[in-house]
C-alpha cells in the first residue's frame, strides 16, 4: 500500500482545477484557458508517476487507498490500479491536454465553462478506472454523464438536444441493471469490494443474470451492436473536444468493465455466452464496417469506424474462453486480452487524432460533409500529410499502433477458430476501404471550390496536437513492449481467474473451464 495518495490527487486535482477555472469567470478567457491547461498538464505529469512507480512483476493492486465512506452499508473509498487500469488512466490524462488545446481559439462561447467540463470529466474518468468499490465505481460511472451531457447540449450542433437525450437514456438505462447486480452481490458477500466480488462462488443461474446485467451496461458504452446507434448521433452533434473524449476514452470504459467485472466475477457464464459476444463483435467488425463505407459525414464515418474497431477489443477479450479449453494454446488467451488492451490505447490515439483533423476543417468551412471538400492537400499540405498518416494508421498499416492490436487479436483468434479469424481479418480490407475512400475525396484531386481554395494550413497549435499524437501512434506501433510488459502479469493473473471454475461444488460438473495450476499466485488485496 502506498502512503502518498497519488490516485486521489490524480482524481481530484482536475476537478478542483475545474472549479477554479469556473470561479475565474468568463471575463478573462485567457486566464481561464491557461489555468485549465496548467491543471491538465499537472494531472498528466502526476499520472506519469503511476507508471514510473508501478511494479509490473506483480498482479496486486498498487497505489491502494482505502477508508470508510458509508460504514452502515460497508461502502468504502477504495482505490487501486493494476496493469489494466493504469495505462488507461495515463491515456485519459494525456488526451485531456489535447482537448484543452484544441478548444483554445475555437470555443468563444463561455470558454471557462467549456474547459471546466473537460477537467471535471478527466477526474471522474480516472475515478472510474481506479475505483475498487462497486458503489464508488457506480457513482463515478454515472457522474460521467453530467459533464458530457452539458458539453454536447451547450456547445453541440443543431440537433444537440436529441443527441444528448439519446446518449443519456441509453447509458443510464443500461447502468440501472448494473446497479441491481452490484446490490445483489453485496447481499451475497457482505461487501461492495470488487475484489471480494471476484472471489465469490455463484451458481450458473446467478452468474448468467449478473453477466447479462453487466453486458447491458458495458455494451452500451463500448458500444456493441445493436445498442450502438447513440454514438454516431452524439459524435455528429458534439464539439470536437467532446468527440475526442467520447472516442478516445469513454468507449474504453465499456471494455474495461468487461475485464474488471464480467469476466472475473462471472467466468462460467462468460464462457457459456462467449458465442454471443463473439457474434456481436464480428457483426460490429463486418456490418458496421460496411455502414461506415457509405457515410457522407466525416464524423459519422469515423464514429462507425470506432464501433468496428472496438469490436476487435471485445473479440480479443472473450476468445480466452474458447482458447482456454485447450491448455496447449493458453498463451493465445493472454495475447487476445493484451491485443484488445493495445487496441484500446491505440484507438485512443488514432480516433482522437482523426476527430481533431475533422475539427480543423470544420472550424474553417463549418461543414463535415465529404462532398464539400476535395483537393485540400493543395492548400493545406501539412494538414493533408497528417490526415493521410492517421488514415493509414486507422487502416492498420504496419509500423503504426493500429496494426499491433489488430494483429495480436487476429493471431489469438486463429488459435480459437479459423473462420472467426478470417471474418475478423476482413476489417483490414473494410477499414482501408472506408478510410482511404474518405481521404481520396477530401484530401486529393483538384481544388473543388472557392472555400477549399481559401483554406489556410494548420497553425502551430494545431500542428502541436497532431504531431504529438502522430509520435504516439508511431512509438506504440514500432515499440509496443513497454505497454505490453506493464500489463502482462496482470493479464496472466486475469486469465487464471477467468479460467478457474467459480461454481459451487454442487454445480461443478457444469463447469465449462477449469485451470488446475495458477500461472501466478498473487493475492487480490
Amino acid at each position: 500500500m502506498n502512503e502518498f495518495p497519488l490516485l486521489t490527487l490524480v482524481i481530484w486535482l482536475p476537478i478542483v482545477g475545474g472549479i477554479v477555472v469556473l470561479a475565474s469567470g468568463e471575463k478573462s478567457p485567457s486566464i481561464s484557458k491557461w489555468t485549465a491547461l496548467f491543471f491538465a498538464v499537472l494531472t498528466f505529469l502526476l499520472s506519469i508517476g503511476l507508471w514510473i512507480g508501478f511494479d509490473s512483476n506483480t498482479a496486486q493492486m498498487q497505489f491502494v487507498e482505502r477508508s470508510a465512506w458509508i460504514p452502515t452499508f460497508n461502502v468504502e473509498y477504495y482505490l487501486g490500479v493494476d496493469g489494466i487500469s493504469m495505462p488507461l488512466i495515463v491515456l485519459t490524462t494525456f488526451i485531456t491536454i489535447f482537448v484543452i488545446v484544441a478548444g483554445w481559439e475555437v470555443i468563444t462561447y463561455k470558454p471557462a465553462q467549456y474547459m471546466t467540463a473537460f477537467l471535471i470529466m478527466n477526474g471522474i474518468m480516472v475515478g472510474v478506472f481506479s475505483a475498487l468499490d462497486g458503489i464508488l465505481f457506480y457513482v463515478f460511472w454515472e457522474a460521467m454523464l453530467i459533464p458530457m451531457f452539458i458539453i454536447i447540449g451547450v456547445w453541440g450542433g443543431p440537433n444537440r438536444v436529441y443527441a444528448t437525450i439519446k446518449f443519456f437514456l441509453y447509458t443510464f438505462l443500461g447502468s440501472v441493471f448494473m446497479l441491481v447486480a452490484l446490490i445483489y452481490m453485496y447481499f451475497q458477500s457482505g461487501s461492495f469490494s470488487i475484489l471480494d466480488f471476484q472471489e465469490m462462488q455463484l451458481g450458473i443461474t446467478a452468474q448468467t443474470l449478473i453477466f447479462l446485467a453487466f453486458l447491458l451496461a458495458f455494451a452500451v458504452k463500448v458500444p456493441m451492436f445493436p445498442v450502438h446507434t447513440w454514438l454516431p448521433d452524439a459524435h455528429v452533434e458534439a464539439p470536437t473536444g467532446g468527440s475526442v473524449i467520447l472516442a478516445a476514452i469513454m468507449l474504453k470504459i465499456g471494455g474495461y468493465g468487461f475485464l474488471r467485472f464480467s469476466m472475473p466475477i462471472t467466468p462460467d457464464a462468460s464462457a457459456s455466452l462467449t458465442w454471443l459476444i463473439v457474434a456481436l463483435s464480428l457483426i460490429a467488425i463486418l456490418y458496421i464496417g460496411f455502414v461506415a463505407l457509405v457515410q457522407q459525414d466525416m464524423k459519422k464515418l469515423i464514429a462507425y469506424s470506432s464501433i468496428a474497431h472496438m469490436g476487435f477489443v471485445t473479440l480479443g477479450f472473450f476468445i480466452v474462453f474458447t482458447i482456454a479449453q485447450n491448455p496447449a494454446l493458453s498463451s493465445g488467451s493472454i495475447m487476445g486480452i493484451e491485443g484488445g488492451m493495445v487496441q484500446m490505447i491505440s484507438h485512443g490515439f488514432i480516433s482522437g487524432a482523426l476527430f481533431l483533423c475533422v475539427g480543423v476543417l470544420y472550424d474553417r468551412v463549418h461543414s463535415r460533409e465529404i462532398a464539400d471538400y476535395g483537393g485540400v492537400i493543395n492548400t493545406m499540405p501539412w494538414y493533408g500529410a497528417f490526415v493521410v498518416f492517421f488514415a493509414m494508421a486507422n487502416a492498420g498499416l504496419p509500423g503504426t499502433s493500429g496494426f499491433v492490436g489488430e494483429f495480436m487479436v487476429i493471431l489469438a483468434t486463429f488459435r480459437a477458430d479459423f473462420w472467426w479469424a478470417v471474418l475478423a481479418a476482413m476489417t483490414l480490407i473494410l477499414a482501408a476501404a472506408f478510410t482511404l475512400w474518405m481521404v481520396k475525396r477530401v484530401i486529393f484531386g483538384e481544388v473543388k471550390n472557392d472555400k477549399v481554395a481559401a483554406l489556410k494550413d494548420i497553425d502551430q497549435r494545431e500542428t502541436f496536437n497532431l504531431a504529438v499524437l502522430a509520435i504516439a501512434v508511431l512509438a506504440l506501433g514500432i515499440w509496443p513492449a513497454p505497454l505490453v510488459n506493464v500489463m502482462h502479469t496482470t493479464v496472466e493473473n486475469l486469465v487464471v481467474q477467468v479460467t478457474t471454475c467459480k461454481l459451487p461444488s454442487s454445480e461443478r460438473s457444469d463447469c465449462v473451464l477449469t485451470h488446475p495450476e495458477p500461472i501466478v499466485a498473487v493475492p487480490n488485496n
